[in-house]
């Protein structure tokens, strides 16, 4: 019953949070019940000894913390990484074409979504405004379609006859322009779209600078299979690890540790990290480093406290699918509701090694959560997460784990609903240990 009911507080959080900014608003929503304090990095900070903090990036990144009353050069910092961002489609800046009677919205692909799984589906937008408020300043605000505004119909099987033996394609230029509306060229106001952004928001039209718009599925998450044991919804990769994260962070044993507790969400990862807020940008060390300067923290003290840190990267896992058995390493199935996965690729695609491996296995066995290693095919390319780039650049031990999921990077994904309990566990449990 417990599992299931933090699966659909999991479900609520990402059916709020359709794009990474409104991810971190839905991340906001929770501090705020438990009296976190937001920071803001351009002011001076002044932090207590149990003082509970995050700060927020450009919107999509957010770094949450606690400070503890032990001492920081000696039990380092516990830090969680997620990512707030996923694949998918977004929208162009100049997106409107009128064709044949039809309005169309151009897009551009972020990341590696499959591409056959947004068609035929109630597609939406979401994301952020810029635009320019009374006093003629650039300022942002979230805007967010709740009801079903795009589509992207399916060819018809007698035009594509061999589409089932040779999988959906399309062409990303002239094959992905979403259908919006039917209008003439006499309905048509000179900025359709603007016009539409001004009804949504109420933002005057002429005041719009630019967006980051997100196509989103509206289909509501849900529980299925014969006992309800699996769940589904968008952009559980990766907004499932980042709820995990956050709801260990939140627990009340976490908070009165003494640990200095850290939990990153960090933005495009799906693109590569390089950004000013992505984990291969400087947000993290920013942090941490005034987080130990404001301690009087520095030189020897900040090299101990790095040396004494550890970072889970928490991401999602390929799960075992077994009409496609050839796609796996045989001896590295891992199962959903089997637990949380911990992944390893000697190329350092994940951040992994054995004793950091073995640290991760001996959290699970004291939080009594069974877990599964995972190992890619050898002749299949391998993802990647904020693992390795974060701990190179802190200099900090790390490993990679995540919870196995069906169908990763489709608009519909599916994993197991006691997985995610055993993922707060074992975070939780890292969150209370020593090194």
């Amino acid at each position: 019953m417990r599992a299931r009911l933090q699966v659909q507080h999991l479900l609520d959080f990402i059916d709020a949070s359709p794009s990474p900014w409104h991810a971190v608003a839905s991340v906001e929503a929770l501090l705020a019940k438990s009296g976190f304090i937001k920071l803001d990095e351009a002011a001076k900070w002044e932090l207590q000894a149990g003082g509970r903090y995050y700060v927020v990036r450009d919107g999509s990144s957010i770094i949450i913390f606690v400070v503890g009353h032990k001492s920081l050069p000696e039990t380092g910092f516990k830090l969680v990484g997620a990512h707030t961002d996923s694949p998918g489609l977004r929208i162009k800046p100049k997106p409107s074409t009128h064709v044949e009677g039809l309005l169309r919205l151009g897009v551009e692909v972020y990341g590696g979504p499959i591409l056959a799984t947004f068609a035929d589906r109630d597609l939406s937008l979401a994301g952020r405004l810029a635009y320019k408020n009374d006093q003629g300043q650039v300022t942002t605000q979230l805007i967010h379609f709740k009801q079903s505004l795009l589509r992207l119909p399916n060819l018809a099987i007698h035009m594509n006859r061999t589409v089932n033996d040779e999988g959906l394609k399309f062409h990303r230029q002239f094959e992905l322009p979403l259908l919006l509306s039917r209008v003439s060229e006499q309905q048509l106001p000179a900025d359709y779209f603007r016009e539409l952004l001004q009804q949504q928001s109420g933002i005057d039209a002429q005041r719009l600078q630019s967006w980051e718009l997100n196509v989103y599925d509206t289909q509501k998450g849900a529980f299925w299979g014969a006992d309800q044991e699996f769940y589904a919804d968008s952009q559980l990769d990766n907004l499932a690890s980042c709820h995990g994260a956050v709801q260990a962070l939140l627990d009340d044993a976490v908070l009165q540790s003494g640990n200095t507790v850290v939990c990153a969400l960090f933005d495009h990862e799906e693109i590569g990290s390089e950004s000013n807020k992505g984990a291969d940008g400087s947000f993290l060390p920013d942090v941490l480093q005034r987080i130990a300067w404001l301690q009087q923290i520095q030189g020897e003290g900040w090299a101990r406290t790095l040396a004494n840190s550890f970072l889970i990267s928490a991401d999602m896992a390929h799960a075992y699918q077994p009409n496609f058995p050839n796609a796996y390493d045989p001896e590295h199935k891992v199962r959903v509701n089997d637990g949380p996965v911990i992944k390893v690729n000697v190329n350092q695609r994940y951040s992994s090694e054995s004793v950091s491996a073995a640290q991760f296995a001996g959290w699970c066995e004291e939080a009594g959560v069974p877990y599964q290693t995972y190992s890619h095919r050898c002749e299949l390319a391998c993802g990647s997460t904020i693992g390795p780039m974060a701990s190179a650049r802190l200099g900090i031990r790390s490993v990679d784990v995540g919870c196995p999921l069906w169908a990763m990077h489709s608009i519909r994904e599916s994993a197991g609903v006691v997985d995610h309990e055993y993922l707060i566990k074992v975070l939780r449990q890292f969150y209370q240990a020593g090194i």
